[in-house]
């Protein structure tokens, strides 16, 4: 009998590993800028993705019949589109069941086209252009308002509250920066609102000096920055070094925490920005998500963090309906996903846009940006 009580025992101890071989690992992917003068955004929507996948794999979910277990696979494309396709291809070759990402346009855009091919379903936090999801690839979602309404937001705030009359735009030439130009641009020609100039330059630029003369010769009201908060914060500076005096506009790329450490001491209230979706105190689970997020990660929360949360989220809901990890099964399920997320409610039209997606604006008052509407 003792021998056979220790076979039993023995049996028992190796129970315990095999459970845990026995986990199916889910890869699910990140994909975005982790270095260069965005990375700050990036990392922000990773820590974000990662913080689902941990709370997905505390709750020990079965899918399919197996335990399964979420595992990150972050990958860096620099915000660049041809590395974000090289990104996608090698995302699609490690086998990722779903991607969060990309975080700009640029790169969300042509990575798309990838994960079309490999059938990996890609929903993205931040990429507002309206052409992500314009291109008829079904695997293209996003969890995020588009650029067509952050330009009629900021069309009638200037317009109407701000009494702008004469507004020049200036982008970084990438598919973010230039569909929010031209967003904008088609909103004031609806309100009958002249665009006095429009002005283009890159994401690398740092010196704005000559475009900026060219600019107050013309007297604006207000200028239009459509880019990131690397180049917006030199271009703000530079506007109050040639004595400009014009209110700056600008969109969610501009509207981060890390801008206002860029500008420092030329932001003013006549800043104001854009950004899609609605502020953390806002969002159902905004507050909460604030202090796990900065608990997790010692860092506050820059910008998309909760959206790049409620898209891997998003993915997880539709392998459960599907009852299954293969995207062949659960990407026509993420049509019938409809959760309560940190951002407010998820699900999709058949384009893959967000049907609940908002649009905050915001002025630069008291050391911060202040909602205004």
């Amino acid at each position: 009998m003792k021998k056979i009580a220790l076979a039993i025992a023995c049996l028992g101890t190796l129970a315990a590993p095999l459970a845990v071989q026995a986990q199916t690992v889910v890869k699910i992917a990140f994909a975005g800028p982790l270095t260069g003068p965005v990375a700050h955004v990036g990392k922000d929507e990773e820590f974000g993705t990662l913080l689902a996948l941990d709370d997905a794999n505390a709750k020990g979910l079965t899918i399919g019949g197996q335990k399964v277990r979420f595992e990150l696979m972050a990958e860096d494309d620099q915000g660049d589109p041809r590395q974000a396709t090289v990104v996608a291809q090698r995302i699609v070759d490690a086998g990722a069941k779903g991607v969060v990402g990309h975080v700009t346009s640029g790169a969300a855009i042509p990575a798309a086209a990838i994960y079309e091919q490999g059938g990996v379903p890609a929903i993205t936090p931040s990429a507002t252009s309206p052409k992500l999801t314009q291109q008829g690839f079904k695997v293209a979602y996003r969890v995020i308002a588009n650029d067509f309404q952050q330009g009629e937001a900021m069309a009638k705030y200037a317009v109407d509250a701000l009494k702008a009359k004469k507004i020049a735009i200036v982008d970084d030439r990438t598919a973010y920066g230039q569909g929010l130009g031209d967003a904008l641009a088609d909103n004031l020609k609806k309100l009958g609102v002249q665009v006095i100039a429009r002005e283009y330059t890159t994401d690398k630029a740092v010196d704005f000096t000559a475009l900026l003369t060219r600019l107050k010769s013309k007297q604006p009201d207000a200028i239009f920055y459509g880019g990131m908060d690397a180049q917006g914060a030199p271009m703000l500076k530079q506007i109050k070094q040639l004595g400009i005096n014009t209110k700056f506009l600008a969109g969610d790329g501009v509207c981060t925490g890390e801008m206002l450490k860029l500008a420092a001491q030329a932001m003013s209230p006549d800043v104001y920005c854009t950004q899609a979706g609605l502020p953390a105190e806002k969002m159902p689970g905004g507050t909460e998500f604030k202090k796990r997020f900065k608990q997790r990660f010692n860092t506050d929360v820059q910008l998309y963090a909760p959206y790049a949360y409620d898209a891997a989220n998003a993915l997880i809901e539709a392998m459960k309906l599907a009852n299954s990890v293969d995207p062949a099964k659960y990407l026509p399920l993420l049509q019938k996903v409809n959760f309560k997320g940190v951002t407010g409610t998820v699900a999709f039209d058949p384009k893959g846009d967000n049907r609940f997606g908002g649009i905050s604006l915001y002025q630069f008052k008291d050391g911060k940006w202040a909602v205004i509407n």
